[in-house]
């Protein structure tokens, strides 16, 4: 949908102009915590093409690269917490909305790793769309550790995309609604 294309690229364009002095916050107190606040990770993206996704460093740089379900709690800092509660560690995907690799609602991009998430993703034909920061799934906290539950979902959202759909789940992600991708155990 050309329009819902159009929607993200305005949209990303006025929230990164105003939230930029936060997120020079963010940046110069992620230094103080990791020494590398900005994060990068290949992710597949539509049509499973791999792209960066960007986001603050919410884990100690020494962490392994896997689906975030999988990761030992322990690698999460105390300042990663805060930036995952409050979900501050999305903004740089902004840029990705920008660059045309992502939507701001869609299907939560996943690891080239992921190997039951994206054969269930395949299934229900869900690369056939932008990755998201939000979307259904992700306001009624459904995660990657629930692949086909996850692709059934994602494939229902894109089913009844509309303008309307849209706009009710990035309301829903900012007034805080759902967990997102949670690491198992205590944080």
């Amino acid at each position: 949908m050309k329009l819902l294309r159009i929607t993200d690229f305005i949209i990303a364009i006025i929230s990164l102009v105003c939230a930029a002095p936060l997120m020079l916050i963010l940046v110069f107190i992620g230094f103080f915590d990791t020494g590398r606040p900005i994060f990068q990770q290949s992710r597949l993206g539509m049509h499973q093409k791999k792209f960066k996704i960007i986001k603050f460093r919410t884990m100690r740089t020494d962490t392994a690269s896997l689906a975030t379900h999988l990761t030992n709690p322990s690698s999460v800092t105390t300042f990663g917490r805060f930036l995952r509660h409050s979900k501050l560690d999305e903004l740089p995907q902004l840029w990705n909305v920008l660059k045309g690799e992502m939507s701001l609602v869609g299907p939560r991009p996943g690891l080239a790793n992921q190997i039951e998430l994206t054969s269930a993703r395949n299934k229900f034909g869900v690369f056939s769309v932008r990755p998201g920061i939000t979307g259904l799934a992700q306001v009624n906290s459904i995660d990657m550790s629930t692949p086909e539950i996850l692709a059934e979902t994602d494939a229902y959202m894109i089913k009844t995309m509309s303008l309307r759909n849209y706009f009710k789940y990035l309301f829903l992600t900012v007034k805080g609604r759902g967990q997102g991708d949670r690491i198992k155990g205590k944080l």
